[in-house]
């Protein structure tokens, strides 16, 4: 079932990949057909935001193998089938510039902030859990396991929005402006219930 949902998952991506680049240039966006340089904030965002974006949908996949409780599998289905399908506009962007996927750059080198993260087992930007993390979580279960999920994932929130405020202030293209602009919305949003989640298991945020 899990390999039915992930490629149910991937083929929604790129449709709705397809369908913002096409509101994008319906809408008069003239940024939408303008190709940015391979260091821009917008080439640098896309594939920042679309590894970012990889791993809470990892996390929610493993928290949904370790939890019964539909509270919080409802929040991690939510989160992956979002960040996949916003994942996937940000790679058809790359594709539509013909720009590369990945950089000898350091993460967040576009928003001046290339040795925020040391990226050491596997932390490559800011609120990213670690590899350790990860195996922790695949370890645990019941409430223990929707305790460590929400945390990591409020980490994790957190330093999407750092990064997505920055595509809103640095970003050129307008149609991933307001996919930003609409990530920060959506996940402070997600911050507070994930709050309210935690305190009602005895929790805090890390």
């Amino acid at each position: 079932m899990k390999h039915i949902v992930w490629i149910a998952s991937g083929a929604a991506a790129v449709l709705v990949a397809a369908g913002a680049i096409t509101y994008a240039v319906a809408d008069g966006d003239d940024s939408a057909t303008t190709v940015p340089a391979a260091d821009s904030a917008d080439a640098g965002f896309a594939r920042d935001m679309a590894v970012h974006h990889q791993q809470a949908v990892e996390m929610s996949y493993i928290v949904r193998d370790r939890t019964d409780n539909e509270e919080v599998r409802r929040l991690a289905y939510d989160i992956a089938q979002t960040q996949a399908n916003q994942r996937g506009m940000m790679i058809g962007w790359l594709d539509m510039w013909e720009l590369p996927k990945v950089s000898s750059d350091a993460p967040m080198t576009w928003m001046g902030m290339g040795d925020m993260a040391s990226g050491k087992d596997g932390s490559l930007m800011p609120g990213m859990a670690t590899n350790t993390d990860l195996e922790k979580l695949g370890k645990l279960s019941g409430k223990e396991a929707e305790i460590f999920y929400l945390q990591l994932m409020t980490d994790h929130h957190k330093g999407g929005i750092h990064m997505a405020q920055g595509c809103v202030s640095k970003c050129t293209v307008g149609v991933e402006k307001k996919l930003a602009q609409g990530m920060v919305n959506g996940q402070e949003s997600e911050i507070q219930l994930m709050t309210g989640m935690l305190k009602d298991r005895g929790a805090t945020p890390r």
